[in-house]
């Protein structure tokens, strides 16, 4: 099943704190394979500052989604002040979900 990981920064972080942490974060992403369908950072509404990160990533369950999360290098230093995470299902464009067996 896919999900959506909705994660918003917390305003008072240090300007540096994603920044050293976003090596890290990039590569625990990478070690979870075709688990992560794609991802990226939430802009603010200028495109000018990072808010935050968006994430599709496949997991059994829930509660395998909220491992997923609760394990990222972000999560973890403090990065985000809130994460939602949501089913989702795809409805257009190029296909996020694995191939069928």
């Amino acid at each position: 099943m896919l999900f959506a990981l909705v994660c918003y920064d917390r305003r008072e972080n240090p300007p540096t704190l994603r920044a050293e942490t976003r090596p890290a974060h990039l590569e625990y992403l990478s070690s979870l394979g075709d688990a992560v369908r794609a991802g990226g950072a939430l802009l603010s509404a200028d495109g000018e500052r990072v808010i935050g990160s968006m994430l599709i990533v496949e997991a059994d369950d829930l509660a395998a989604a909220r491992s997923i999360s609760a394990n990222d290098p972000y999560t973890l230093a403090g990065v985000f002040e809130s994460v939602e995470i949501h089913p989702w299902r795809q409805a257009v464009g190029a296909p996020l979900s694995a191939p069928q067996a």
